[in-house]
C-alpha cells in the first residue's frame, strides 16, 4: 500500500535530472557541515553541552519562560502568551488593527509557516511581504517551504530567472544568481520603505536578559525591524535558552550544521523597541506542552531548526520537500508531524530508511531515528500500520520461530537471486528499481559449519 509521501515521491523522482541535482546540492551543504565540524577539536563537547543545555532548559522550562518574560517586560517589550495557532494569529491582527497596518514585512519564521499567519492576515486585508529571498520566491510562486534554511532549495536558478522576469520585470533570460539577488533587494527595498510594521521569528529568547537573537545571512531582518517603528517576534517557547553563555554554545553549532559557515552574516539581539517604536514578543505554545509531557518524544523540541538532518537524509535528498504531508520535511519534520497529529501525518513516518545519519548530524543530539522507530511501533495501536509490511512481519516471525522452517528457507534463499531478478524485470518489486541486491550464497554459513567447512581457529 502506497503512502502519500511515497506517492509523491514517485511524482518527484519522474525528473531524474532535477531529483538528482536536489541530492547532490544537499549533500554538497552536508560536506561543507562535515568540514566545518572537524575544524574544531572541540565540536562533539559542543553537541554534548548543547543537548545538556536543552534538557536542563526545558525541564524548567516553566522558569525561564517566567524569567525571560519579566525581563522582556522590564525592557520596555509588551509580552504576549498564545496556546494556540488560533489565538497567535488573533495576537498579531489585534496588534497589526491596533496601529492601523495595512503592509507587513517578515523574515522568515517557521512558526509563521506553521501557524498559517500569512493566509490569515491576507484574508483580513493586510498584505504580508516575505524579505528572506527563498522565501519571498516561493510567496510569488504561492508554494510552502521545501527546506526550513534553504526554502526554495527545489528551484533552478533558471526557474527563479523566467519567475522574477514575470513578477519583477527582470531582463529576459538572465538567470545570474548576483543579477537576480540584485533584482530581489532592489524590488524589496521599496517594501521595506512603504511598511507599517515589521515581523520576525526568533533563533533565541534569552531567558536571562529578555532578548531575542536573530540569525540571517542577508539583514532583512535588521531592515524589518530598523525601518518600521513596529516590531512583533514571533518565538515557539522551546527557544528559550537560560543565558548568554549558553547562547554562545548554540552560536558556534547553528551556521556550522545549517549551511557550512562559521557565523552567518548577521546575528542580530532585540532587547527593547527603537526609539520611538513599539516592540511586541508573542511566546507560542501551539501543542509545545503536550510534546514536552511526551515521555519517548519531548527530546523533539532541543531542535534548533538548523536543517543539518535534511541535509544528510538519504530519504528528504532524494524525495524532495513536498514529498512529506507536514509543513516541515525531513527526519524532523516528521517527528513534529508526528507529535502534533500523528493520524493526520502518519504517512511520513515510513520516509526513514533509519540510517541514524540524522542523529549523528543533529547539533543538539536529538534522538531522531530512535524517535521514528518509536513511532512506527505505535502505528498499528493508530489503525495505521500499512497491512503489507504487518504481513512480512508476521512472516518472519513464523519463520524465525520455527528452526526447521528456518533452515529450509536458507536452503531455499539462492532461489530468491532468480526471483528479485524477474520482479525487477516485470516491475512487480518497488525496492529494487533503481537497486541492487547481494546475491544469496549458494550455501548457508550454518550449513558450512556443521559441515566442517568453516576454519575454527580458537
Amino acid at each position: 500500500m502506497s503512502t502519500r509521501h511515497s506517492k509523491a515521491a514517485k511524482s518527484f523522482l519522474e525528473n531524474v535530472e532535477r531529483s538528482e541535482w536536489h541530492d547532490n546540492t544537499l549533500w554538497g551543504v552536508r560536506v561543507k557541515r562535515d568540514r566545518m565540524s572537524k575544524s574544531l577539536p572541540e565540536w562533539e563537547r559542543l553537541r554534548d553541552a548543547a543537548s545538556a543545555i536543552k534538557r536542563h532548559t526545558l525541564s524548567h522550562l516553566d522558569e525561564y519562560l517566567e524569567k525571560f518574560s519579566e525581563n522582556a517586560q522590564r525592557n520596555g517589550v509588551i509580552v504576549h502568551w498564545a496556546a494556540n495557532a488560533e489565538e497567535f494569529n488573533a495576537v498579531v491582527l489585534d496588534i497589526l488593527k491596533a496601529h492601523d497596518v495595512r503592509k507587513l514585512v517578515k523574515s522568515k519564521s517557521m512558526l509563521t509557516e506553521e501557524c498559517e499567519m500569512n493566509p490569515y492576515l491576507e484574508a483580513h486585508g493586510i498584505e504580508v511581504v516575505e524579505t528572506d529571498l527563498g522565501e519571498r520566491i516561493i510567496q510569488l510562486l504561492d508554494q510552502k517551504p521545501s527546506h526550513i534554511v534553504m526554502p526554495a532549495i527545489h528551484l533552478t536558478q533558471e526557474e527563479v530567472g523566467e519567475l522574477f522576469e514575470k513578477e519583477l520585470g527582470s531582463e529576459k533570460g538572465n538567470s545570474d544568481p548576483t543579477y537576480l539577488t540584485y533584482c530581489a533587494r532592489e524590488s524589496l527595498r521599496n517594501e521595506f520603505l512603504t511598511a507599517d510594521a515589521g515581523l520576525t521569528g526568533a533563533n533565541f529568547g534569552v531567558a536571562e536578559t529578555g532578548e531575542i537573537v536573530i540569525c540571517t545571512n542577508e539583514g532583512n531582518a535588521d531592515m524589518s525591524t530598523s525601518v518600521p517603528k513596529l516590531h512583533i517576534a514571533a518565538m515557539g517557547i522551546e527557544k528559550i535558552i537560560p543565558d548568554h553563555k549558553s547562547l554562545a554554545v548554540f552560536h558556534r553549532l547553528l551556521a556550522r550544521s545549517a549551511t557550512g559557515q562559521p557565523s552567518t552574516t548577521f546575528t542580530s539581539h532585540f532587547r527593547k523597541a527603537r526609539p520611538g517604536g513599539e516592540m511586541h514578543i508573542i511566546l507560542v505554545d501551539n501543542g509545545r506542552s503536550r510534546m514536552l509531557a511526551q515521555e519517548k518524544h519531548w527530546e523533539t523540541l532541543k531542535c534548533i531548526r538548523c536543517g543539518a538532518c535534511m541535509n544528510t537524509c538519504p530519504v528528504y535528498r532524494r524525495s524532495g520537500g513536498y514529498s512529506y504531508t507536514y509543513i516541515i520535511p525531513g527526519p524532523i519534520g516528521v517527528n513534529l508531524g508526528m507529535a502534533r497529529d500523528a493520524e493526520k501525518y502518519h504517512d511520513n513516518a515510513s520516509a526513514c530508511s533509519l540510517c541514524c545519519s540524522c542523529d549523528n548530524v543533529c547539533p543538539a543530539k536529538v534522538n531522531l531515528s530512535e524517535q521514528i522507530y518509536s513511532w512506527r511501533q505505535e502505528l498499528k495501536s493508530l489503525g495505521k500500520a500499512p497491512m503489507t509490511k504487518e504481513m512480512m512481519s508476521r512472516g518472519m516471525k513464523t519463520v524465525f520461530d520455527r528452526p526447521a522452517l528456518y533452515n529450509l528457507a536458507l536452503k531455499c534463499s539462492p532461489l530468491i537471486n532468480a526471483a528479485v531478478t524477474c520482479s525487477q524485470a516485470v516491475s512487480l518489486h518497488l525496492w529494487g528499481k533503481g537497486r541492487s541486491l547481494p546475491e544469496f550464497a549458494k550455501e548457508s554459513f550454518h550449513s558450512m559449519w556443521v559441515k566442517g567447512k568453516v576454519k575454527n581457529d580458537k
